[in-house]
């Protein structure tokens, strides 16, 4: 990585761990509604940052295992619950997208595991639905009676920033192999992953001091 990969990496880990913190201080104005699951949400993903960050330090671990069997469908599958479940109030749907997400490891496995195009179709296939429930949740918005107080919506920058990050680092994620071989094009992505990362973090913060659970 180069000298400004590394200050916008470590930024990244930071700013989330602000992001917690910012979540912790609002926690008791939110400890009886559903938004107190995105504090321990936040929390328990920083946690394993910090372990992908420094366990390697203390235990021998795969960190692509750590993150492709543990992290990021913990990622996944709470984001499906907050956006169908809650935010849509479509339980069901909540259901058979995380299913969906589940069974994708099984072609995964088989078919894509050595795929030098595809870097992980479960990912793809995960992030493919979250960017359905985005787009859901951007027309509930913009059809919403309170689409003048947007300002005041705490998914409104919640979608925002998983859109900015998830959706808009798909090609990336997706295509890693083929984009490792043209690195000019590879950092420009590597640095908007990075970056995206950081303002999706600062976004989340935000949600937690200008938003309300009213919404």
């Amino acid at each position: 990585m180069s000298d400004f990969q590394k200050i916008i990496a470590e930024s990244m880990f930071w700013i989330e761990g602000l992001a917690v913190a910012v979540s912790l201080l609002y926690y008791n104005r939110i400890k009886g509604h559903y938004w107190k699951y995105f504090v321990f949400y936040l929390i328990l993903i920083f946690l394993c940052e910090a372990f992908g960050k420094w366990g390697e330090h203390f235990i021998e671990f795969s960190k692509a295992k750590f993150y492709n069997y543990f992290v990021i469908p913990v990622q996944f599958i709470f984001f499906y619950w907050l956006y169908a479940a809650k935010s849509l109030n479509r339980v069901k749907l909540f259901s058979i997208l995380s299913l969906l997400y589940l069974l994708s490891f099984i072609p995964s496995e088989f078919f894509f595991s050595k795929s030098k195009i595809v870097f992980s179709f479960n990912y793809t296939f995960g992030c493919l639905i979250l960017m359905f429930l985005v787009i859901m949740e951007y027309y509930k918005q913009i059809n919403s009676t309170d689409i003048l107080n947007f300002n005041k919506n705490r998914m409104f920058y919640i979608n925002l920033g998983v859109t900015l990050f998830y959706i808009g680092t798909l090609p990336f994620l997706t295509f890693y192999p083929l984009l490792r071989e043209h690195i000019e094009i590879w950092n420009i992505y590597f640095n908007y992953f990075l970056i995206s990362g950081t303002l999706m973090y600062i976004l989340f913060s935000i949600s937690f001091i200008w938003g309300k659970q009213s919404y």
